[in-house]
């Protein structure tokens, strides 16, 4: 009975590994045209100042569906209650890529398009913004490359578990980017939500509720790996500004002496 026990769990196992991964490249395929501006989007009614005004309400409540438990979920004392009680250490990172998965893909399929219009890049710029949001596709790669994809979607912890092997500690060793500021991930991101050649209203909405999440995402990222990996992460931070260009506050660099307060 144990080994049929046994069989079934793994089988379980591999399945969720697979099925999440095949979640990912589904949603990653739809963020990719909904980012462009060529999302599915609901088919609106013809615009009036009801339809638009409902259109911002459900647009910026699907933002913030994303933005709250991406969060949430990566907080220390969340994902130790989950691990301990719910989803094994070696699944938490695919239990996190469904979760956000999923919450991407109601946010992107359910999204409301208006047409109200609040920039337009002139024709002659609107090339270089296309190439600019293209760029940052290829520096969010780049960027997921240097600290692992695999650790991102789940890949590799449940894959050292489809092997039997032990779980390993990621070790911490800031390289290319990651030596000029400290994330490059977020604001790759950050590039894909504000590069579009014309700016809508539901684009406006989705532009002000995400910068807000990548600055408080930042901010509790920051702390999330001072608290896993303690001194030699707080000694980064003091070296390392999180953006560029910031003279003070959490993301820029910060003195050893002030941390923690």
């Amino acid at each position: 009975m144990q080994g049929f026990t046994h069989i079934v769990a793994r089988t379980g196992g591999i399945a969720f590994g697979l099925a999440t991964h095949a979640l990912f490249a589904v949603t990653v395929w739809h963020l990719v045209w909904f980012l462009a501006g060529h999302g599915p989007g609901v088919v609106s009614e013809p615009a009036n100042a009801s339809t638009t005004l409902r259109a911002v309400v459900v647009d910026a409540a699907l933002a913030m569906l994303f933005a709250v438990p991406h969060s949430i979920l990566l907080l220390p004392a969340v994902r130790r209650a989950l691990t301990t009680h719910l989803v094994p250490q070696a699944f938490y990172g695919c239990f996190y890529c469904v979760a956000t998965c999923a919450v991407l893909l109601t946010t992107i399929l359910a999204w409301q398009p208006t047409d109200v219009v609040i920039w337009a890049w002139p024709a002659s710029l609107s090339r270089w913004v296309s190439a600019a949001f293209i760029g940052c596709w290829l520096l969010l790669l780049y960027s997921l490359h240097l600290t692992g994809l695999g650790y991102q979607t789940g890949l590799t912890p449940w894959w050292r578990w489809v092997r039997g092997l032990p779980q390993e500690r990621r070790e911490f060793r800031p390289r290319g980017a990651y030596c000029i500021l400290r994330h490059p991930v977020y604001l790759s991101f950050l590039g894909l939500v504000w590069f579009t050649p014309v700016v809508t209203l539901d684009r406006a909405v989705l532009i002000a509720i995400w910068t807000g999440y990548i600055y408080v995402g930042s901010v509790l990222k920051d702390r999330r790996l001072a608290f896993f990996i303690g001194d030699p992460y707080r000694e980064y931070q003091a070296r390392v500004p999180g953006y560029p260009g910031i003279p003070a506050g959490p993301l820029a660099r910060v003195p050893l002496g002030t941390m923690g307060r």
